[in-house]
């Protein structure tokens, strides 16, 4: 394509316009349409790792060591099909929703304060860089010794391990609001929780988001490992307990779909809840691209 300069540069600028135009429309291939799709892409990888699991566990040939995905997913099935599979999951996610749903609040409670008094962020800052690098898990021995055989123990490691890194973000999220818009806010004449729900939420809700999900892993592995090590709570393991017990009958399958278990429930809550919760919000607002 040939361009005619002139002394006007108006003109100029269309043509180029039109010709980027040109590239722009060119249609993609549904192959290149297809592969421009996230989940698509998402599914294409777990698909590749699920292949290479197989062919591994083939070429190894000891299911004691390492299982094929099939033995694995047959076993799964079963445990499914007799209920036990889902009475473990049902038992876990109760204690673990419980115990998220504090350590949020907490952590909101916690992040007010340290938003309008500098005692209050003098508190949360110190508290996050003494607590935060803690292992959960490590404070186990403990919470048996003040809450005594029961979920009250387990809930306790969770509160802990949720609440400093969903503190944190929120704090750094509020923090990060520009000065226009809490000018904007005291314009209006907000104050105290209006201010913080109408204001400081909606702008720094991309790192309050990412907060929750930082925290929904740490208390999500947490758990799994503070039942591997507590065992039964309440006269019924759940998850962890689950792997445990069949680790130590040798139904390395079973292990496996445990293990498998977890994975997915951790991609469903990724994928499906948070993923809709972020484009629901964050890309409807604009914030993210």
């Amino acid at each position: 394509m040939t361009e005619s300069v002139t002394t006007r540069g108006p003109r100029i600028e269309l043509r180029e316009a039109a010709g980027s135009s040109d590239i722009a429309g060119k249609e993609l291939g549904a192959l290149e349409k297809l592969w421009n799709v996230g989940f698509v892409r998402k599914t294409a990888i777990i698909l590749l790792l699920a292949l290479l699991w197989e062919i591994y566990g083939r070429w190894l040939d000891n299911p004691l060591i390492f299982p094929t995905l099939t033995d694995t997913v047959l076993s799964l099935w079963s445990n499914v099909a007799s209920g036990v599979l889902p009475a473990r999951i049902s038992a876990s996610l109760q204690v673990l929703l419980v115990g998220y749903a504090i350590g949020v609040l907490a952590a909101g409670a916690l992040t007010v304060a340290a938003i309008n008094t500098r005692i209050g962020s003098d508190f949360l800052e110190t508290m996050t860089a003494m607590l935060s690098p803690l292992p959960a898990i490590a404070l186990l021995p403990l919470a048996l010794i003040w809450f005594g055989l029961g979920p009250s123990s387990i809930i306790f490691i969770l509160v802990h391990s949720v609440l400093w890194p969903v503190a944190l973000n929120t704090h750094s999220g509020f923090r990060s609001v520009s000065p226009t818009l809490r000018m904007v806010g005291r314009n209006y004449g907000l104050h105290g929780l209006g201010y913080i729900f109408k204001i400081l939420v909606p702008a720094g809700f991309p790192s309050i988001l990412a907060g929750l999900k930082i925290g929904w892993a740490f208390a999500w592995r947490t758990l799994v490992a503070a039942e591997l090590v507590f065992g039964v709570s309440s006269g019924q393991g759940g998850l962890g307990w689950f792997i445990f017990e069949n680790r130590n009958l040798l139904d390395i399958p079973a292990v496996f779909a445990g293990l498998l278990s977890v994975i997915l429930i951790g991609l469903l809550v990724e994928n499906v809840i948070f993923r809709t919760i972020e484009q629901r919000t964050i890309a409807r607002w604009g914030m993210q691209h």
